[in-house]
């Protein structure tokens, strides 16, 4: 995917539900339209954390299958 993050998440080797609970602590980070890049490895949040994303206003601009993990890029809601 061609979207540029502010901020790059990591979350690969975490469990869910701690990919969502890091992802909002770096959504509090950035004003309204920022975006972050989060990366996974966890089959649970790979459903999950677009889940969350979307159940907490924010929008879920693309999810990218890579070898061996995932990317979701989330964008926070009020920009």
């Amino acid at each position: 995917m061609n979207i540029k993050e502010d901020f790059l998440l990591d979350a690969r080797g975490l469990k869910c539900p701690m990919p969502s609970v890091k992802t909002a602590l770096a959504l509090e980070q950035l004003g309204g339209g920022g975006i972050v890049k989060v990366m996974i490895d966890d089959p649970v949040s790979k459903k999950d954390l677009p889940a969350w994303v979307r159940g907490n206003g924010h929008q879920v601009l693309g999810i990218d299958d890579r070898d061996g993990f995932v990317e979701v890029y989330v964008k926070k809601s009020g920009g």
